[in-house]
């Protein structure tokens, strides 16, 4: 490192350094534990027991959901569940699961992939907590587009209760830690890797391995070609890439897989080994679950409150619904695919290289098992996911922006530029410095947000067990027309449709007020109905 890279080490590293440790306080047990992770933890396992373990008693109904039997074109919002679920899947599946699970192996050992699958089973809960409140709380404007997230949770939730003054402060308190912890995780980490990957493929004695400033500037000025230039077109062009990229990297690790089959009992026999009886980790399994649970959050963000924002966008009259379709987020993430990488690690046995230090870089070694050529592929679909990653992670900051300082164009455009020069300092600093920044400005949002959904946890469980109730005896019903379904895809409502559905609403209206001035007029109606 030098040079350009060198400064702004220089001056980034002791930040990252007193943020972390500010973040990551630990009790002095079993080698010392952060309060942060036990409060994660806590909070997913609570969930899954108070929502009666929805994740698997829900997991049929889910998929009818997913496929949009449950929504009409005509209801309010401007996605499907589908395509919701798709922008949150294109925000976690993606480096997180390709140089976190890394990271988690190089520091904790093989045994830490095992609890970030375990982990990701309850963050199931979690993710779906979010998406009902994110989905309650959310606001349809006039022309029909949804604004939405942890931030509107706590003011209006907390409202409601009684607790106005708080839930101001505590929305305007998510929003300034999101901010920042988005702009840690969601850009400097994918820029950091993304460079990483690149200066590697060129070599370490290499221009730009000596100078990843300019890694970061080409990727800046791409990222401001499409986010100075509005970014909403644009990033649902990339979710819907982002599938078929993910699909590539499950193909190309099951290739790997494939090539060390008979590698395979011992691989998984020293991941489940080293999840219980770790050799040379602080803290024994206590330690390698600490790791496992931190790199599965940064993985599947469960607890920092992007499924409030994402299923705030949904079309549905169904508060309860889309919790259905967000908790898969965490089981594709930190199971499915964040397993797949742990195995193609480990069977290859590139983990105990002494200097595989660095997250991407140690999963790109896996793929240069395979061939030399292969790696290149791991190159393509870092660049891709980590790009359309950066174009996700945009939207979310500027939403929490003009919630802070309003919807103008200054806002918009301020935070547009300061975006752009962030990537070029993620792809300078090193990769120490950029994980302990991330890790630690992502789990301090977790502490707001979390803090909301324990506060309203009872609306939590009724918004979902009555609408399981509804389900289970009829009340709520599959969409019989199969052309006014969302569905996964088309969800735009034809004119007739629109037409249908208003005179539907005004005849619904005119019977119950009608139905009130029967009751009010009833001398035996034991109440008095009052329209205010």
């Amino acid at each position: 490192m030098s040079g350009l890279d060198a400064a702004i080490e220089a001056v980034f590293a002791p930040i990252a350094g007193v943020l972390s440790a500010i973040v990551f306080f630990e009790l002095p047990i079993f080698g010392g534990i952060p309060v942060v992770v036990i409060w994660l933890a806590a909070s997913a396992v609570f969930f899954t027991v108070w929502l009666r373990f929805q994740p698997i008693t829900g997991a049929k109904h889910s998929l009818a959901v997913i496929r949009g039997r449950f929504a009409a074109k005509t209801d309010p919002g401007e996605v499907s569940s589908f395509q919701a679920l798709a922008t949150e899947l294109s925000g976690t599946v993606g480096l997180g699961n390709i140089a976190g699970v890394a990271i988690g192996i190089t520091v904790g050992g093989p045994g830490a992939a095992l609890w970030i699958a375990l982990f990701g089973i309850f963050a199931m809960s979690v993710k779906m907590a979010e998406a009902v409140l994110g989905n309650k709380y959310r606001t349809v404007l006039e022309d029909g587009s949804t604004v939405g997230g942890p931030m509107y949770m706590l003011r209006e939730g907390f409202a409601e209760i009684g607790w106005k003054k708080l839930g101001i402060a505590m929305g305007a308190v998510y929003a300034v830690l999101a901010l920042i912890g988005m702009l840690g995780g969601g850009n400097m980490f994918q820029a950091n890797q993304v460079t990483m990957i690149i200066s590697d493929a060129f070599g370490e004695e290499s221009f730009l391995a000596q100078n990843n400033w300019v890694v970061g500037v080409v990727l800046a000025a791409m990222v401001a070609v499409v986010v100075l230039g509005g970014v909403t077109s644009i990033a649902r062009w990339t979710s819907r890439i982002t599938p078929y990229m993910a699909i590539a990297y499950i193909l190309c690790v099951l290739v790997i897989v494939a090539v060390n089959l008979p590698q395979i009992p011992a691989a998984l026999g020293e991941i489940i080994v080293g999840a219980f009886n770790p050799q040379g980790v602080t803290g024994g399994a206590v330690g390698v679950a600490v790791v496992g649970i931190q790199r599965a959050l940064f993985s599947n963000a469960a607890g920092v409150g992007t499924a409030a924002m994402s299923f705030s966008a949904t079309k549905t009259r169904h508060t309860a619904s889309d919790g259905y379709t967000a908790m898969w987020g965490p089981l594709i993430d930190s199971v499915v695919v964040c397993m797949l990488t742990a195995v193609a690690i480990v069977v290859t046995g590139v983990h105990t290289v002494e200097d595989a230090e660095d997250g991407v870089v140690l999963t790109a070694s896996a793929f240069g098992t395979v061939a030399d050529w292969f790696p290149v592929l791991l190159t393509i679909i870092v660049f891709l996911f980590g790009f359309s990653t950066l174009l996700s992670y945009s939207f979310f900051c500027e939403m929490l922006a003009t919630y802070l300082f309003g919807p103008t164009r200054a806002v918009r455009m301020t935070l547009r530029v300061v975006y752009v020069l962030l990537v070029v300092v993620g792809a300078s600093i090193s990769m120490t410095s950029m994980v302990a920044f991330a890790d630690a400005t992502t789990f301090l949002v977790t502490i707001p947000n979390l803090i909301g959904l324990y506060v309203l946890a009872k609306v939590v469980r009724l918004e979902v067990l009555r609408y399981r109730y509804r389900v289970e005896t009829g009340v709520i019903e599959e969409i019989e027309d199969e052309d006014l379904r969302v569905g996964m895809g088309d969800h735009e409502p034809t004119e007739e449709q629109v037409r249908t559905e208003r005179e539907r609403t005004r005849t619904e209206e005119m019977r119950l007020e009608e139905l009130h001035r029967r009751l009010e007029a009833d001398p035996e109606w034991p109440h008095s109905y009052n329209k205010d």
